[in-house]
């Protein structure tokens, strides 16, 4: 008897697939719209894909899927000097750091490919409570190896800031990676084939929530502002891409106006970043406000790679403000640093590269429970601008800061859709790592904690705010 019903559901789900099938094969059907009008009409298949729901007609070259992916974080820190015991002036300690809990992003996706031309995609965060936009563009498809882009998405500039969040070697990228541009409204050319991928894009204001909009409003209304034009191109090498194993040599470079958008002020130039986890809001590397922008110059060189399980990347990123001499008559302030990160699969499996993107995607596990990936990475970077290279320290430099950081990440991907991760780092930041003036570096030699960099005396030690963290992410993108 058991063995019939296993017959009979055998042959139900085979007749509801060719039932599938001939509906995709069925022919149009004029239908009305919301609207009144007369439109086309054809049936779609609704299957599932590794976890991710996705409706389509192959015969139509129509798929729409939802892309839904939520980050829980949670973090403590240790080890960080403690450098005002006691409240000062009547202010509170600001040297230490405060554990705790928080989602790092919710995202809610749409995303269509229409027909075989034309693909769109809108893609917001829900974390804050509010809604902010991240990618909204459509692109043309129809010729291979080309797409051309319009709309707000990521610059194609570094390989870090354009692999996707889900499928990042570590919690957060590496601190220099916020050199790199991000997302912007704008249009883009990209066309690779198998050893070679290229892009150009031109690109305006960061549309990311209503504060920006203010701005860019508020200076075309009332003072004529321009929006602030960039133009980013970046080629990739791949001497090596197959299967199990690929080598990615590129280069990116960018010439940019100031943005009217910029929060920081109009014609202003600010370079900052966290060296851990957003749960720790301080940016001991901050150069601050920087007036009399007049463009600026970024550029990076990267190479990554990988064999089988093994997966390894490092990139240079420097960025430079071109000052306004009229208003500001310091010279070039640059900023620079560099990461090299590698990580193993434990238990087999692959490493995988995103040919047509020149990033790297998901791991893939031959284990019903999933798999284990250790990874490790070393970071600098180094916000006290001045000249390309020189370590020498002068008197025209914006002293925003520098540190170094070594991770230890373990990964758990338990199925295609859940990851879990652990991280480890050490932070090391120098005496001019101050979060722009608001953090403890050391004590003067009254032995007073002071946040002057230059009145620190360290007889027992370097000055700076060193500190350990261990962090653990719960993540889910279905």
């Amino acid at each position: 008897m058991k063995k019939l019903m296993l017959i009979a559901l055998a042959a139900m789900t085979s007749f509801a697939a060719s039932a599938q099938d001939a509906a995709q094969e069925a022919e149009e059907v004029l239908d009305v719209n919301q609207y009144g009008q007369t439109v086309q009409s054809l049936p779609v298949q609704a299957v599932m894909q590794d976890g991710i729901l996705v409706f389509q007609n192959k015969k139509a070259n129509y798929k729409m899927w939802f892309d839904v992916r939520v980050q829980a974080d949670a973090a403590v820190f240790f080890g960080a000097p403690d450098f005002c015991a006691k409240e000062l002036d009547g202010k509170s300690n600001t040297s230490h750091i405060g554990n705790g809990m928080s989602l790092r992003r919710t995202r809610f996706a749409v995303k269509a490919q229409l027909d075989k031309n034309w693909y769109g995609e809108l893609d917001t965060d829900w974390t804050s409570g509010t809604p902010e936009l991240k990618d909204a563009f459509v692109a043309f498809t129809g010729v291979p190896g080309l797409e051309i882009k319009a709309g707000n998405f990521k610059e194609n500039f570094s390989i870090q800031r354009n692999t996707t969040s889900r499928y990042l070697m570590f919690m957060e990228r590496a601190m220099v990676t916020y050199l790199a541009p991000s997302r912007h409204l704008g249009i883009n050319a990209t066309w690779s084939n198998k050893w070679f991928w290229g892009s150009a894009g031109v690109f305006g204001p960061e549309l990311s929530s209503s504060e920006e909009q203010t701005y860019m409003e508020d200076g075309n209304k009332d003072y004529g502002y321009n929006e602030g034009l960039s133009y980013t191109g970046k080629v990739v090498f791949r001497p090596v891409n197959n299967e199990t194993s690929s080598l990615h040599i590129g280069g990116a470079v960018s010439y940019r106006e100031p943005k009217l958008t910029s929060t920081d002020g109009y014609f202003v130039g600010r370079y900052s970043s966290r060296n851990s986890t957003s749960i720790n809001r301080k940016k001991y590397l901050d150069t601050d406000d920087v007036k009399g922008l007049d463009h600026e110059l970024a550029w990076t060189v990267e190479l990554a790679g990988h064999w089988k399980q093994l997966r390894y990347e490092t990139a240079y990123i420097a960025r430079g403000m071109y000052l306004d001499q009229k208003v500001n008559p310091l010279p070039t302030q640059w900023a620079e640093g560099w990461y090299a990160q590698a990580s193993w699969l434990l238990f087999g499996g692959s490493q995988n590269y995103d040919a047509d993107g020149a990033k790297y995607t998901r791991t893939t596990s031959e284990h019903k429970w999933g798999n284990l990936e250790i990874a490790f990475r070393y970071e600098y970077a180094d916000f006290n601008t001045g000249k390309l290279f020189s370590s020498k320290v002068a008197d025209t430099n914006i002293f925003g800061g520098s540190g170094q950081a070594y991770t230890v990440g373990l990964n758990y991907y338990p199925t295609k859709n859940v990851k879990i991760v652990l991280n480890w780092q050490y932070n090391d930041n120098d005496r001019y790592a101050n979060a722009k003036g608001k953090s403890y570096v050391g004590y003067d030699d009254k032995g007073v904690p002071t946040k002057n960099p230059e009145k620190v005396v360290a007889p027992n030690g370097k000055a700076g705010v060193d500190y350990q963290m261990l962090a653990l992410r719960f993540q889910v993108a279905f």
